[in-house]
């Protein structure tokens, strides 16, 4: 009969011991309908053990006995047989049966029971009748629960590889018309809209994830193949059309576009406009994922025409039909079939997912001689207006709706068909290479099948040709992230199937022919001379097209890298309304203002385009030169600029070889540009950028130094300039690096010492040390720069670049030097009394030991400085301890007698830094007692034995010191725990 039942044996591995699985399969009309296994496995797929058996019986069938439908042998038993027949049966299976045949033979005894009623009874063995659904087996319960587990992972644990898969297994069942495809994407489409991250989604606002919105996605694309099927019946293209009416109703449903931004109004659209485009944008009808499926099913195969299409590939216009215009035939007599060029796709999509791959073809063919007769009608309407619309530069002419990024990828789908055509398929190509990556495809020429006379065409040169029209075609970009994204995305999608392609001599000359018309397309080609202001770039295709073109006509290649390097949306404002419109382009209104949430990747992709044609364009001055034009005319971001100059760099200057002098010379350019943008505006790289400018300048020649040393202001900041850019050119490093003679040597230290006198004088502050340390070997230039600092250290300087720098002068052996601006800086300081902690105090220490050092005159002139200056006591005690340990002028100037004495603080100058330390001691206690606390009284006591040693250094300081106490006593009588301590302390 119908149902197949057998053992299975698993041997043994390692670690599991034999197996033996009971398996049974019903079977009807060639399709398996049921199946059961003793594993127990829970899949989609069947387990391993039905298909085992499925094959044994399908390859031996001579070893697989065949058998009557178990009621026919019953009805040729007796009724002793068949008592003895069924007592055997319970004998075997006791355990399982006996209740089962209990029951049963309760109902059958019993007259009125529901088993009575009916004649007959089921028999498992036998087939189905024949008006029965029959259809493969499908464990639906089964999809359902897996389609739910990846869901919940989110993407995570390669569950988005898995639900691919699925989508995978759905077209195989669709290709091999296996009616279950489609109730399998039901099940999976029903998981999908119930799955509770879509609600949250749309509560927050924010988009879907990425890896989810491709898999919601593919969902609708396999709906409009599956409502496409040329051959469903109606009934079913209703039920469909019902169930993805009720989806798309759901306020989760995902909207085409990628957003949930519909009720939002559209930001782009927000701003205030007299025009009345933003209007219509916010009424626009909301599009779910399903829109398009939805409205493919109005869509039928019963067009004459389009049946012959694709069920001949000899149908032809008669030749006497050949002279007039015909919507239906070409010049050539070659059927066209002019649909909306996506739609017309996605029937070609549908033939192939159902298995219809010549039908796939010849519609293929036809779109294909469409699209070129639409090319050159709009080359000639383009021939007309061309020397118009050159005048005015540009267009507001474009497609509104691109066909690369486009939901149900048109492009691609047609290159598909017709590679899948000229595979050639390898014995092993099922076989992975050791890498883990299947190797790529491998394609051969097969001559297009047509009633015409012999094109000389092959279905692979049309694949190419298609491929660089739908990549070529001038196209608006789309609003909203989701939909620019899948542009780029698509776009990298069919370039790497194109460079799947080996360019043959058929493959060159389509390649050529279709750049030129590319190149001649105006506003119908996104590489025409002039374009709309917010076409999508083509810097990614065109950097293909240079890369594939160079080996075979490098004048092509070169034209139309360079057309491709413009990116106008981010050029000029947008024009002024077209005058003339062919009716079946869009004129967009220029008043709308995009948001390109992509101008990051794409201003990156047409700095790609320059640096592969920099590249390649290595040692040919006059292409360097052009090349160079255009980086200069069209990039505007000195980060990818820097970029850019870098990658010429490096090319220039192999590790291996000598360098190149005209590559070389075109980073250096490029890094002067960026140079000057970036002078004026922060960059957090610009110091990175001056260092690498340098080593560039450096690889260059002396010449290229000395230029940005002569031009230093138009190129860096007067700090950079010395502490950068000189320093670095005077390193002993850059003079190793050149092997300079003498006289080149001193025409770059000429060039530095003018350059940090410059600075100097420009920027005193931040550049004088700089400026000294470089004027060093020049006496002359060292005197300028001196005289500079001291011109501004009355005006511009702080006190801590004067004391630098003063230090600096002692350590070069200027004492003197020093000590004048060390004075100079104590001017500028003003110390409180109670900041004993100041950074500058280290330097007030060193500037008086130096005067100290330099004898009793300049002591006594930096005195009076400290003490207007200072008012910390602490500081003012230690300056004068200092002072009395050792005799002053110990530095030994040339010329001067030292008495080696040392000094009194009853005699001047010492005297007057006495008295102010004694003030400044009174002034802080006072200070101190306004707001002291008792955890602060031991650390007061231990600062007023300080100030004691101070007043003991005066000849009556003993009695100063007392009657100084004695008034403490008196005016803070009220702190009676302090005052106690300090009688403990001083009686």
């Amino acid at each position: 009969g119908f149902h197949l039942s057998g053992t299975v044996t698993e041997p043994a591995t390692a670690t599991e011991p034999e197996m033996t699985y009971k398996v049974a399969i019903s079977f009807d009309r060639c399709k398996i309908t049921s199946v059961t296994c003793g594993c127990g496995n829970k899949d989609i797929f069947y387990c391993a053990h039905v298909v085992a058996l499925s094959l044994y019986r399908i390859r031996k069938p001579d070893q697989v006995k065949l058998r009557l439908p178990i009621s026919e042998t019953l009805f040729q038993m007796n009724r002793d047989q068949l008592q003895k027949f069924v007592q055997y049966l319970i004998t075997a299976h006791h355990t399982e049966v006996l209740p089962t045949a209990q029951k049963l033979a309760d109902e059958i005894l019993s007259s009125n029971s529901e088993i009575n009623q009916v004649h007959g009874a089921p028999d498992p063995t036998a087939g189905a009748s024949i008006d029965d659904e029959n259809c493969w087996h499908l464990d639906e319960e089964q999809v359902r629960e897996q389609v739910k587990l990846f869901l919940s992972q989110g993407g995570y644990y390669g569950s988005g590889k898995q639900l691919n898969s699925m989508f995978a297994k759905v077209r195989e069942m669709l290709r091999m018309r296996d009616s279950n495809g489609a109730r399998m994407l039901t099940l999976i489409t029903e998981q999908f809209m119930a799955d509770p991250r879509l609600s949250l989604w749309r509560q927050q606002g924010t988009g879907i994830t990425e890896k989810c919105r491709q898999l919601w996605d593919e969902l609708g694309a396999l709906w409009v193949c599956v409502v496409l099927n040329p051959h469903c019946k109606l009934e079913e293209k209703s039920c469909w059309l019902r169930q993805l009416r009720k989806w798309g109703e759901m306020d989760v449903c995902p909207l085409e576009d990628g957003n949930y931004g519909n009720e939002l109004p559209n930001i782009t659209n927000a701003l205030t406009q007299s025009s009345g485009h933003s209007q219509d944008s916010l009424a626009r009808p909301r599009r779910t994922v399903f829109t398009r499926a939805i409205e493919g099913c109005d869509l039928h195969w019963q067009d004459s025409h389009l049946q012959r299409i694709i069920s001949s590939d000899f149908y032809v216009s008669p030749s006497y039909q050949r002279e007039g215009e015909s919507l239906l035939f070409n010049s050539q007599g070659q059927p066209l079939w002019l649909e909306h060029v996506p739609t017309a796709c996605a029937r070609v999509d549908a033939l192939r997912s159902h298995g219809y791959p010549r039908e796939a073809l010849r519609l293929t063919v036809a779109i294909i001689n469409t699209l070129r007769l639409q090319q050159q009608r709009q080359l000639e309407i383009y021939k007309h207006q061309k020397k118009e619309l050159l005048q005015r530069g540009a267009t507001t002419i474009t497609n509104l709706e691109g066909w690369v990024g486009h939901p149900l990828n048109p492009i691609g789908c047609l290159f598909l068909t017709l590679t899948e055509a000229c595979r050639l398929e390898e014995e092993n190509c099922l076989e992975i290479s050791d890498a883990g990556d299947t190797k790529p495809p491998v394609y051969q020429h097969v001559p297009v099948m047509t009633g015409s006379q012999d094109s000389g065409e092959s279905y692979l040169s049309l694949a190419l040709e298609v491929a660089l029209m739908g990549m070529g075609q001038q196209r608006v970009m789309p609003e909203g992230l989701y939909a620019q994204d899948k542009v780029c995305r698509n776009e990298e999608q069919i370039i790497a199937r194109l460079q799947d392609l080996e360019l043959d001599p058929v493959l060159v000359q389509t390649l050529r022919k279709q750049c030129i018309l590319l190149l001649e397309g105006g506003p119908f080609s996104g590489l025409g001379e002039v374009i709309h202001r917010e076409s999508v770039p083509m810097h990614t295709f065109a950097k293909y097209l240079f890369s594939a073109l160079l080996p075979h006509d490098a004048d092509l290649a070169y034209k139309l890298a360079l057309r491709a390097m413009r990116l106008p949306v981010l050029e000029t404002t947008a024009p002024s309304g077209d005058v003339t419109h062919p009716h079946h382009l869009v004129s967009v209104v220029p008043s709308r203002y995009p948001r390109w949430f992509t101008l990051g990747h794409l201003e990156s992709q047409q700095c790609e385009l320059a640096s592969t044609m920099l590249t390649a364009a290595k040692g040919d001055m006059l292409r360097l030169r052009t090349v160079l034009e255009a980086i200069q005319k069209n990039i505007h971001s000195s980060s990818l600029i820097f970029k850019l100059a870098q990658d010429a760099f490096k090319i220039a200057t192999p590790a291996d070889s000598n360098s190149d002098t005209t590559l070389l010379n075109v980073a250096l350019e490029l890094g002067l540009q960026v140079m000057r943008m970036t002078l004026s505006t922060l960059n957090w790289r610009r110091r990175e950028m001056v260092r690498w400018l340098v080593t560039c300048a450096t690889e260059v020649g002396v010449r290229a130094l000395v230029s940005i040393l002569q031009s230093w202001y138009s190129l860096f900041t007067p700090t950079e300039a010395t502490s950068i850019v000189a320093a670095t050119v005077m390193s002993h490093n850059t003079i190793l690096r050149l092997s300079l003679d003498y006289p080149q040597r001193e025409e770059l230290a000429s060039c530095a010492r003018t350059l940090a006198l410059q600075c100097a004088m420009k920027d005193p502050q931040n550049c004088a040390l700089s400026a000294l340390t470089l004027c060093e070997k020049d006496h002359i230039a060292f005197e300028t720069a001196y005289q500079i600092v001291i011109d501004a250290a009355s005006t511009g300087m702080t006190y801590t670049q004067l004391f630098t720098i003063a230090r600096y002068m002692e350590h070069r052996g200027y004492p003197l030097r020093a000590f004048k601006l060390a004075s100079l800086a104590m001017t500028h300081l003003n110390l409180a009394y109670n900041q004993d902690t100041h950074p500058a105090i280290n330097d007030v220490l060193w500037a008086c030991a130096l005067s100290h050092s330099l004898g009793k005159n300049e002591l006594a002139a930096i005195i009076p400085l400290v003490v207007k200056s200072v008012h910390c006591a602490t500081v003012l005690s230690d300056i004068l301890r200092r002072c009395t340990m050792t005799a002053p002028g110990l530095a030994g100037i040339p010329g001067r007698r030292n008495s080696g004495k040392l000094m009194s603080t009853d005699k001047a100058p010492l005297r007057q830094l006495l008295d102010a330390t004694i003030s400044a001691y009174i002034n802080t206690t006072h200070s101190r007692l306004t707001h002291i606390s008792p955890r602060h009284y031991g650390e007061f006591i231990e600062f007023l034995s300080k100030a004691r040693e101070t007043f003991l250094l005066a000849q009556d300081g003993h009695i100063q010191f007392a009657q100084f106490i004695d008034n403490l006593k008196q005016i803070y009588k009220g702190k009676k725990k302090l005052m106690l301590l300090v009688r403990e302390r001083f009686g």
